[in-house]
């Protein structure tokens, strides 16, 4: 979630058949978001190697990629649910003193690091599955800045 931006849905929903390698970079392809709108994902390196760790350990091939873990330490069911991922997070953010974080706080969050990394808003956007950017720009906070402003940056002047 924070890593890719994704919502409780989004992650809950992933399949195996959705990660595929496109332009030499691991994603998650034709994902559906919010309102039945498709998108692709990129995924970070670390993500990916996290995701393998875990397909690895549960010893997954297809399906969904996030399965319920019994005591065992085997997998079981079909999925998890939106209601499991909350649970999930909230449980592992308390235990690492961050008891007020929500799992839609990882998508925000992975939004701002974006946007402070320098990436354009149309590309935290397009990762986001916004159709407005104005709902973006509600994720990072955006105020308009007149000291040291964009266009002072140009280098145009006569």
């Amino acid at each position: 979630m924070l890593g890719c931006g994704l919502r409780r849905r989004e992650l809950a929903d992933l399949e195996f058949t959705r990660l595929q390698q496109r332009e030499e970079h691991w994603a998650i392809v034709d994902l559906i978001g919010k309102g039945g709108h498709i998108r692709t994902v990129p995924v970070p390196e670390w993500v990916k190697a996290t995701l393998d760790e875990w397909i690895h350990a549960a010893d997954l091939h297809s399906g969904k990629v996030f399965r319920c873990v019994c005591r065992a330490g085997k997998w079981w069911g079909d999925g998890v649910t939106e209601r499991v991922v909350w649970h999930v997070v909230k449980l592992y953010a308390a235990k690492t003193g961050f008891a007020g974080l929500a799992p839609h706080d990882l998508r925000r969050s992975c939004a701002k690091l974006c946007h402070a990394a320098g990436c354009e808003l149309e590309q935290i956007q397009f990762l986001l599955g916004h159709i407005s950017v104005q709902t973006t720009e509600r994720y990072l906070g955006c105020k308009q800045r007149i000291r040291g402003a964009v266009n002072d940056r140009i280098g145009i002047e006569p």
